[in-house]
């Protein structure tokens, strides 16, 4: 029989750490394919092994639990790992989804790693439910100021490109679409430009014209045109960006 195999995903390393040994205890023939510490790099990691089993902290840095999820659904089953409340473990309890809460308890991962065990022989479950769940839960519930969208999945002629914010110089309306202007090349995506202002960090996108966000990492300069009007020169390529004047304000201290 094939071992099941399985990628650990929790940006705290001990607890990473205190995981991956007492599932080697508990469970010795799961074979654990890959760690993460951030959810990017466990999107990844789901590419590249297609794990059976995905343990899954709902709060990392890079793209949240709850996206990874998003992502994964009914592709690995899943374990969250998480310090949410009774309501979210309601939520979980609903569906055919397991939890661990912190900190770990032995207990909680053998019965985790049976239900796990007699689910491995059935498609894995589809998450929807359980994540509208857990993102609508009462603001009694612990939460913390949704973090700033960090990863986008875009089109790059006929790919489908995993992109983080930092490698984009700019977003551009484009009729349906938005346009990214990467260092190599550009991509687009259906998400429109007001949607994106309210899940980008706006310390690091400035909204410079009514179609135009830019990286303000990415400027090399700002400048004025012939006819009065000011342009930023970008870091990596040769295209410029209008500004309008009602955002001139944002550069008079550069």
């Amino acid at each position: 029989m094939i071992a099941p195999t399985a990628v650990v995903a929790e940006d705290e390393a001990a607890l990473r750490g205190e995981l991956v040994e007492q599932l080697g205890k508990l469970w010795p023939e799961l074979s654990i394919v890959g760690e993460a510490a951030d959810g990017l790099e466990a999107l990844r990691l789901l590419d590249q092994h297609q794990p059976d089993i995905l343990f899954l902290d709902i709060e990392m840095p890079g793209a949240t639990g709850i996206d990874v999820a998003r992502q994964v659904n009914g592709r690995a089953h899943v374990v969250f790992v998480t310090a949410y409340d009774q309501y979210a473990v309601a939520a979980f309890d609903q569906g055919a989804v397991d939890y661990l809460l912190k900190p770990l308890a032995g207990a909680r991962l053998f019965t985790a790693i049976s239900r796990l065990k007699s689910r491995l022989g059935q498609a894995p479950a589809q998450l929807s439910g359980v994540l509208d769940q857990i993102s609508t839960r009462p603001a009694a519930a612990p939460s913390a100021t949704r973090a700033p969208l960090r990863w986008i999945n875009a089109s790059v002629g006929q790919t489908l490109r995993l992109i983080t914010v930092d490698e984009v110089m700019f977003f551009q309306s484009d009729n349906k679409y938005t346009r990214l202007g990467l260092k190599d090349g550009e991509a687009l995506i259906r998400k429109p430009l007001k949607e994106l202002i309210d899940e980008l960090d706006p310390q690091q996108f400035w909204q410079i014209h009514r179609s135009t966000l830019v990286n303000v990492n990415a400027i090399a300069s700002v400048s004025r045109d012939y006819r009065g009007r000011m342009q930023i020169k970008l870091k990596h390529g040769t295209e410029s960006l209008l500004v309008a004047e009602s955002c001139a304000h944002l550069f008079r201290q550069m």
